[in-house]
This record gives C-alpha cells, structure tokens and sequence, in this order.
C-alpha cells in the first residue's frame, strides 16, 4: 500500500505534483535543495487551494487539512516515502544522482517515478542501483489540472512497479497511460508537430502567430501552440524538441526550429520570463 509520496523539486510542476497528492489524501513530503524554492512552493501552493476555495471545489477547512499533509523540507534525510518523483532538472546524470541517493535511506520496496517528458527511462535506470524500481510518471503542465499521466516502462522496469505507479495515478484521480519508453513517449511525440510545423507557418510567412493559434483554437484545441510553448516555457519546449531530434539521429522532421532556438537565447522563454511569443 502507498500512503506516503515524496516529490523532490518544488519548481512548477513538483509543487503541482506534491499538490495532487496531498488533495487525494496522501501524506506528503516536497524536496528541494534550494529553500526560496520551497518558500516560493509554500505561496503556490496556498494560492491554487485558496483558488479551489473560491470556485466552492474545496471548503476553507478542506484546504487546510490538504496543506497541512504537505511537509515541506530541504534534508534528503527526510525523504522517506512509499513512492518518490523526481520532477528536476532534464538531465540524466541528476536523476541518476538523487535516486542512488535516496535509495540508501529508504526501504527496499521504494518506487522511483520519474516525471521527465523527453528522457529515457531506460537510460535513466541502466545507472540506478534498483533499476527494476524506476518506472516514468509523466504528468502535464498544469498537473492540478491536467488529467493525462504516461506511465512509462524501461526495458528493466517491473510489471510490479508499474502496475503499482498506474493504480497510484488513478488514486490521484488522474488518467493513466501505460507505454513503453521510447523517444517522446506518446503525447511528446505526437505533438511535436503541432509546435514545429506551426513555427514553420510563421518562419515562412505564411500565417502570423496570432492566426495560427486562432485557428487552432477554433478547430478545437484548447491552446494554440504558441501559447502553449509559452506556458510550458520556450526551454523545456526547445529541449524536448532537441532531445526527441538526437534520438531519431537528426531526422529532418524532427528538427528544433530557429525561430524558438532565437527566443531561448535572448531569455525570451514564455509566461515565466515575462515575453516569449507573446507579451505577459
């Protein structure tokens, strides 16, 4: 049984994740090493239960008991837990790092989840000391919000593992998707080309950015891709892009476009930075 999840990183997305949790009754502990992060979790996370309380989904006494099974905390000593999810930094060599640690202090049954959108997870458990524990957890941006969750097996993972990890995401009353690891995972992939074939519109003057995404979004996307790269940041997008790029060895189609590989340099990264195609 899992009654005790354990979020390391508590930028955006891990402050979401540790949210989730805690609103579906786990106790919960969110990491980082960097305490203005986890003092900046602390306001995130009060804000969007306090946003719950308004919108009458949540009653003023149900956001305190939510944040109340929420600890905060910067030891890795800590971090004790039924299952872990890393949601750091894109880099393998760091998710490798905080796993083989956190394996030392935790329980022989721990469950690794990683939230890495690009990575592969196979990859990733070759260099971890329980590589039949490391499974992917791949939650979307806004994860409060978003119900979707790839469930990712490595080529080491076991049915155990992930079986566990997809009764978790539906406890977490979310929609779970069981894959196998491979460039992109399933949405990654898919909508690579909604951001890449809409920057090429814009690159070849084709349409504007403006009119793109109004297209789209009246053809029945939620979000044009603009304005998704801008939420998700112009970074993370260009990364995924360049990481699904190498593992499809420089397919053309796959190639990262200009126009984002332009934004990124000047520190134009979307709605985080303030300007990224659009202003904020």
């Amino acid at each position: 049984m899992i009654h005790t999840i354990c979020v390391i990183g508590a930028g955006t997305m891990g402050s979401g994740i540790a949210q989730v949790a805690a609103q579906n009754g786990f106790y919960t502990l969110l990491f980082d090493i960097n305490t203005e992060i986890v003092e900046k979790a602390k306001i995130a996370v009060q804000k969007n239960l306090q946003y719950l309380v308004g919108k009458q989904k949540i009653s003023a006494a149900e956001k305190e008991t939510i944040y109340n099974r929420i600890r905060f905390v910067n030891d890795t000593n800590d971090c004790l837990a039924d299952v872990v999810i890393e949601a750091i930094v894109e880099k393998i060599d760091a998710k490798v790092a905080i796993f083989n640690q956190l394996a030392e202090v935790n329980h022989s049954e721990v469950i690794f989840a990683t939230n890495t959108s690009s990575l592969s997870i196979s990859d990733i458990q070759a260099k971890v000391m329980h590589p039949e524990r490391v499974v992917g957890m791949h939650f979307f941006n806004p994860a409060p919000l978003m119900k979707l969750v790839e469930v990712v097996k490595g080529d080491q993972t076991s049915d155990t593992a992930a079986q566990a990890i997809y009764e978790l995401c539906r406890q977490m009353n979310k929609v779970p998707v069981l894959c196998k690891d491979a460039p992109g995972f399933i949405v990654n992939r898919v909508a690579r080309h909604y951001y890449l074939e809409a920057m090429k519109l814009v690159e070849q003057g084709v349409a504007s950015i403006e009119n793109v995404d109004a297209i789209m979004e009246a053809s029945g996307f939620k979000m044009g891709p603009f304005k998704l790269m801008d939420l998700i940041g112009m970074d993370v997008n260009l990364a995924v892009s360049k990481s699904i790029y190498e593992a499809f060895d420089n397919a053309v189609r796959f190639a990262p476009s200009p126009l984002q590989i332009d934004k990124v340099a000047k520190g134009e990264l979307g709605k985080k930075t303030g300007k990224g195609f659009y202003q904020y």
